[in-house]
């Protein structure tokens, strides 16, 4: 069973006392900060209580040698869009739903370090997208135990919500948001 929570402002502030020991740990590798994403980052939503976080790092390669310093603090490493990330999640267990955080290390400026802070900053803004959003996962969660199907069909809703800032899923920019350098360079683009 999926279990999606009224808002809990104590979350901010676990976030709070994990983003000062990451902002530590990964001092060798930090570059952009340590963010709260997901949705226990939005105030007034319903949530799964994992507190979902992302770091900048300055280059991915390097950044993996951080594997091993957040395995001693009690992170585990999996796969995650690897080409972009690298990914955590805590403590070690079988169930998805008896995490308590997730972490994802990327470089500020990638697919998912746009995707995830837009995405966040939007239903931030919004009220009305929150309320929508909240409606969605509430009533998803009734209706199917399965994660995989669930996060699935929250994926148009977040679609749309990117596609008005004008970021695709896959991290590509749609042509139409694309800044012009000047009007030969457009021309060349619409061809």
């Amino acid at each position: 069973m999926i279990s999606v929570e009224p808002y809990d402002p104590a979350w901010a502030q676990r976030f709070e006392d994990e983003r000062q020991l990451l902002t530590e740990v990964l001092a060798p590798w930090l570059h952009g900060g340590v963010h709260h994403i997901g949705s226990t980052a939005i105030p007034g939503l319903a949530a799964k209580p994992i507190l979902d976080m992302m770091a900048g790092v300055r280059d991915l390669v390097q950044a993996r040698a951080a594997i091993e310093v957040l395995q001693s603090h009690g992170y585990t490493h999996a796969e995650h869009r690897p080409h972009e990330a690298i990914w955590f999640f805590k403590p070690q267990v079988e169930q998805w739903h008896d995490r308590t955080h997730q972490l994802h290390l990327t470089v500020p400026g990638s697919a998912l370090w746009k995707e995830r802070l837009t995405f966040r900053d939007a239903l931030r803004a919004d009220a009305g997208l929150l309320a929508e959003y909240q409606e969605l996962k509430l009533g998803l969660a009734q209706q199917s135990p399965d994660l995989a199907e669930y996060t699935a069909h929250k994926r148009e809703f977040v679609t749309r919500v990117l596609a008005s800032a004008g970021i695709t899923l896959d991290g590509a920019v749609p042509f139409s948001a694309r800044p012009a350098c000047d009007g030969q360079a457009a021309q060349r683009r619409q061809r």
